[in-house]
């Protein structure tokens, strides 16, 4: 940790005094825009309009293959913030909040202490808390046109009509004809899908106007010869199984960037106009890609590799996503692409990719999809997202199944591709110290008084290569996995617990029938989650009996003025799982308080959604595109303590 402190200090000083005697510096202009993929023109879509991006690239360069890290906006932007994996930080899970990492800086405190003007308009909405000092100005007033003469800037301006809840929004009069939408092959053709599908391109030109006006300001003002421009979209779009999944359609965004001949010595390597590179980049490479261009040699502790500027990198073989919990809902997803071919790590099999995330089912596809599902009226490769359980690792050809609907895991053609994939993701959760490996409360109480990060560095607070494995094994689904599964309720650290019981759990009734005197035990461990996963399975696949004992604790641990808000989340989580079988708790479930303590405000609402999901009301939403959810009520103390 001195070593990380002692970088962060040399790289400060080396910014101020590299840059100090510059005389003419690039202005730096992010264009972003929430919830569209490569939906455009320029990536060879007909059905688009988007002709102010579409000339960008043809005057500067796009990327094939650029990965937003995480299929939801805040997530993907702590990862931009930071230049470090959130499942690294700890801000993997979505609207959450964690301590930076000590000696750490966001981007912008780099380019500010080397002079620029850095403006942001004007969504923040980072899972870390913010330090002082990081933007000259973060609103919806913040532009270049206010820093001082001769200053150089780096503005970024964010666009939010494009945004999942404007798809939606009705009535609307489509711009684009519904009948000659695309229909994906995992969403079924109904009118609901392709009027959605229209909307939702009509949002992305309106996205692109936005764009066009703002370059046309940066060249009424004179200074289009001056600036670096890059346009790129948060994730994929809003539609569902791409927002919120960790696949290519929930990860690829447009992301396109225009040198002017004066900095054309920045750009990357294969930069030529018109040219569309075929490296592989993703949005932990932006941070270190601005300080390279700025002149900086990006500090270790950067996760990220450079693709412009003076300290860019050679191409990577791989870009990562993953995916926390989704607003009230949690699973554990890690995925890898090499351009072709893309692997997904589910840790939590036994949960569909279609939970019911309560904001997710406001769009008219969700709905009407799920409908068709229960009617069994779908095809195999419209079912996946609904499948329950899901497969414990997927394999897609991008070049033969766009879609990814076709899954070569179990093919034996594939079996080195599978291998080499498995590996790239475990090598780099080994290398960022993963820290999103155990539950999310637990994440919070270890890293008490520190960071997430610094905590999942210290071996004695997060032995992660035991805990990988215990997750590894646990997921696996592999019968060769009972015995370490088994032992593993009886160590130590109550992160290897939890993984057992959610083994077993994942195994159905023969896990509880393997496991029954251990997962008995495990209702009364001093850790919640283990209880939580322990009373899951024996509510879910036991007999009456353990339902006798199972439900009872659940809705205990459910109960928000007796544990914290992360030991409720999970318990109301198991009990949404438990259908029917929860019916003898329905009367308590209503009684259970929808508010309480949380040591942030963007937790709160999350109780409340499960509780309306579980007693038939109606949940009333309160976040909207590019504000930040409230914060009804932060802790007025501790909460309530687990034991390792």
């Amino acid at each position: 940790m001195k070593r990380f402190l002692f970088l962060a200090v040399i790289t400060s000083a080396f910014v101020v005094g590299h840059t100090a005697s510059a005389a003419d510096r690039p202005n730096i202009l992010w264009l972003t825009s929430e919830d569209h993929g490569p939906h455009m023109g320029c990536y060879g879509d007909s059905y688009a309009t988007t002709p102010n991006v579409d000339a960008l690239a043809a005057r500067g360069m796009l990327f094939k293959h650029c990965w937003s890290n995480a299929p939801v906006c805040a997530a993907a932007r702590t990862t931009i913030i930071a230049g470090m994996y959130s499942p690294s930080t700890g801000g993997e899970h979505m609207r959450s909040m964690v301590a930076m990492p000590k000696g750490a800086k966001m981007y912008p405190q780099f380019l500010r202490e080397a002079g620029w003007y850095c403006t942001n308009c004007s969504k923040e909405d980072y899972n870390l808390k913010k330090p002082e000092g990081v933007w000259d100005d973060s609103s919806g007033k913040a532009h270049w046109k206010n820093r001082a003469g001769g200053q150089p800037f780096f503005a970024i301006f964010n666009e939010t009509c494009s945004h999942e809840s404007q798809i939606r929004k009705r009535p609307h009069t489509w711009v684009h004809d519904p009948a000659k939408a695309r229909v994906p092959a995992y969403h079924p053709d109904t009118p609901e899908v392709r009027q959605d599908w229209a909307q939702y391109y009509d949002q992305v030109t309106l996205a692109d106007e936005s764009a066009g006006h703002r370059l046309k300001e940066l060249s009424d003002a004179g200074l289009a010869d001056d600036t670096i421009v890059f346009y790129y979209a948060d994730h994929g779009s809003g539609m569902p199984r791409n927002k919120r999944w960790p696949c290519n359609s929930g990860l690829q965004v447009p992301m396109v960037v225009y040198f002017p001949p004066k900095w054309a010595h920045l750009a990357p390597k294969e930069y030529a106009p018109g040219v569309k590179s075929e490296r592989l980049v993703s949005f932990v490479d932006l941070a270190p890609t601005l300080l390279s261009i700025i002149g900086v040699q990006p500090p270790e502790w950067m996760q990220g590799h450079a693709f412009a500027g003076k300290f860019q990198s050679e191409p990577q073989a791989f870009i990562y996503g993953f995916r926390g919990r989704m607003d009230e809902r949690y699973d554990c997803v890690r995925s890898v692409t090499d351009g072709r071919f893309v692997y997904l790590r589910n840790y939590m099999p036994h949960l569909s990719q279609g939970q019911h995330v309560s904001y997710q089912f406001e769009t008219p596809t969700t709905a009407a999809w799920r409908k068709l599902f229960n009617e069994g009226k779908l095809t195999p490769g419209q079912s996946i997202f609904w499948k329950e359980p899901k497969d414990a690792e997927e394999l897609y050809d991008l070049q033969g199944d766009p879609d990814e609907v076709q899954n070569l895991a179990a093919s034996p053609a594939h079996a080195a591709t599978l291998a080499k994939m498995r590996k790239a993701q475990e090598d780099l959760a080994l290398r960022i110290r993963d820290a999103g490996m155990i539950p999310e409360g637990e994440m919070h109480h270890r890293s008490e008084g520190t960071s997430p990060y610094d905590m999942a560095h210290d071996d004695r607070l997060y032995p992660l290569p035991r805990i990988l494995k215990a997750a590894g094994d646990a997921s696996s689904m592999k019968a060769d996995a009972f015995g370490n599964l088994k032992a593993g309720f009886a160590d130590a650290d109550n992160a290897i617990r939890y993984w057992s019981a959610m083994g077993m759990l994942m195994r159905g009734s023969a896990g509880v029938a393997a496991a029954h005197d251990e997962l008995m035990k495990a209702t009364k461990d001093s850790s919640t989650y283990v209880q939580v996963a322990a009373a899951w399975a024996l509510a879910k696949h036991g007999d009456d009996a353990d339902r006798g004992i199972a439900l009872p604790l659940l809705v205990g641990l459910a109960n928000w003025s007796q544990h914290d808000v992360f030991t409720s989340i999970s318990a109301l989580n198991a009990i949404g799982d438990l259908g029917d079988k929860a019916k003898p708790i329905a009367a308590q479930l209503k009684t259970l308080p929808p508010k309480g303590e949380s040591p942030d405000g963007r937790f709160s609402g999350y109780v409340s959604r499960l509780l309306a999901d579980l007693n038939g009301t109606k949940t009333v939403f309160e976040d909207a595109p590019g504000v930040s959810p409230p914060e009804p009520r932060a802790k007025k103390g501790k909460n309530k303590a687990r034991k390792n």
